[in-house]
Order: structure tokens, then sequence, then C-alpha cells
């Protein structure tokens, strides 16, 4: 069996799980596209996924951002850059999907699942090379991730109460201020056991 980072055995909602190793798609640009689709509906997150693919809809980039192109679809994440990571969204569509197929196969409500966790963390780097001016060489590798999701039914939300005695707790003054407007206004005081 292998090891999650993220250890779902002791929340209360029925999750299911898919990852992928080793996957020969950009850690930053992977990293950046599962911080935005974390915690939306799992339908909610297909249509955002594939009107990024379109070009309608941006990922925001806010961590690994350097020379990232601003764009005036950031606006509505509450920042300027942004990009449309095609290779990054296929691979998360792949895993979401068979995150589902597991979520269908425990018998949980495919329609309410919500993106509870993804992580994403870096692989090792592939190592090439690449031929220079002047017999030179310098290394060309790539930069793969491992990529772990989570989904889970929120459990059912319970009323609040309407009405239910709240009892308030005295400090010691105030404890003694009730005793002695007690004592003065000849209201029997409580026995102690001595």
């Amino acid at each position: 069996m292998v090891r999650y980072a993220f250890d779902d055995s002791k929340i209360t909602e029925k999750t299911s799980r898919s990852r992928g190793q080793y996957l020969r798609v950009h850690f930053k640009n992977t990293r950046e596209t599962a911080a935005a689709i974390s915690g939306l509906k799992l339908q909610k997150a297909y249509t955002y996924l594939a009107n990024v693919q379109e070009k309608k809809q941006c990922i925001p980039f806010r961590r690994f951002n350097g020379s990232v192109g601003r764009t005036n679809q950031a606006n509505e994440f509450g920042t300027t850059q942004g990009r449309w990571p095609v290779k990054s969204i296929k691979f998360l569509l792949n895993l979401l999907k068979n995150a589902e197929a597991n979520a269908e196969g425990k018998g949980l409500d495919t329609e309410e699942l919500v993106i509870r966790n993804i992580v994403v963390q870096q692989a090792p780097k592939t190592r090439r090379r690449t031929y220079r001016a002047h017999g030179r060489i310098n290394p060309y590798q790539g930069h793969p991730c491992h990529v772990e999701i989570h989904l889970a039914e929120p459990t059912a939300e319970v009323p609040k109460a309407d009405s239910f005695a709240v009892t308030q707790r005295l400090n010691k003054r105030q404890l003694a201020r009730q005793r002695i407007s007690n004592a003065r206004s000849g209201a029997p005081a409580a026995v102690t056991a001595a």
C-alpha cells in the first residue's frame, strides 16, 4: 500500500482519493492549477478546467509567477498574472475522473463531492543534455511531479437548536457578591457540608 501525504483517516467525512507519480508535466504549472481548483465542488472544477482549456478563464499564478504575463481574466481572482496550462489540466482531469470513479465504487454521491485536498510535490528531475556553442554542454532537465487528490462528501449539517439554556459561569467575586445579596434579601443560603 502506498503512503499519502494527506491523512484522511482522521476526518469524519467519506472520502475517495487518487494519485499519480512521476508525471511528466511541469511541477510549477501543476501546483498553480491545483491551487485554483482546491476546495471547489467536483462538477464546478470540471467546468472551470474546460473553460481554461478553451481560454475563456485563466489559472491565476500566485507563487511561481516570475515572467508570467498579465491577463485581464486574472482580475476575478484578485491578481493580475495568469496562464492556461493545458497539459497540467489534462493530467489533473485524469486524476479527478479516477478519484470520482473510486468514489462511485465506494457508494458516494458524485454530485456532492468536493475537492478536499490536492498535494503536488516535485519528483526527481529527468536529466538530458543540450549542446551549446563552442563545444559546451548544458543540462536539459524536466521537472516532473507527484500529485494526489482527495475528494470528500460533506457531512450533513445539523441545524442549530432554537432554544437551549445557557448556563452562565460566574467567577469568585461574582459568586461572593451573589451570596451577600442573597443574605441581605433574606433568602436561605446554600448549606455546605462540614
